[in-house]
């Protein structure tokens, strides 16, 4: 089978706290503003089909400087503790099209692994990663170190509790 020619791989991060727990993080869209650097909101029912509203500082800005760039996706995949994805389909208007899927597996008790991907698909999708392809793995592995750094908070504040 071929590689995908136009991927975005962040780095794979193990995360000290059961996957339930970094799934909860990750499926938590009230508290993205605390941890998600890149994400900084969804608006999403993640219901499979339904859209999903992602708001993204412009590229080389904080949250702080400006205005959020929106994309509009769609929920494709929603398996609890395994799989978050969502698709930006192509329309007349806009040829781009590309899929992220994020991964976690349980590795342990108290230990996950997680890393995320984006795939850069339609007509466009050479240029799309010529022009952000670097900016989006530099996004993404600072998304999974965020997460690691909030699931082992969440865990941490959760074992404190008990």
């Amino acid at each position: 089978m071929a590689k995908a020619k136009n991927i975005v791989t962040s780095i794979t991060v193990e995360i000290d706290a059961p996957v339930a727990v970094v799934w909860q993080v990750l499926t938590d869209l009230d508290r993205y503003p605390e941890w998600n650097p890149f994400t900084v909101r969804i608006d999403s029912t993640f219901k499979l089909g339904d859209p999903v509203h992602l708001h993204i500082p412009t590229p080389g800005k904080t949250p702080a400087d400006g205005k959020l760039m929106v994309y509009t996706e769609y929920l494709v995949a929603f398996e609890p503790e395994q799989l978050l994805s969502w698709e930006k389909r192509p329309t007349e208007d806009d040829k781009n099209a590309a899929r992220r899927d994020q991964y976690l597996e349980k590795i342990s008790e108290e230990k996950t692994r997680y890393f995320n991907t984006d795939i850069f698909l339609g007509v466009n999708q050479d240029s799309i990663m010529k022009l952000s392809g670097a900016w989006v793995q530099m996004s993404f592995d600072n998304v999974a170190r965020a997460l690691k750094k909030q699931a082992e908070k969440v865990y941490a504040e959760q074992r404190a509790q008990a």
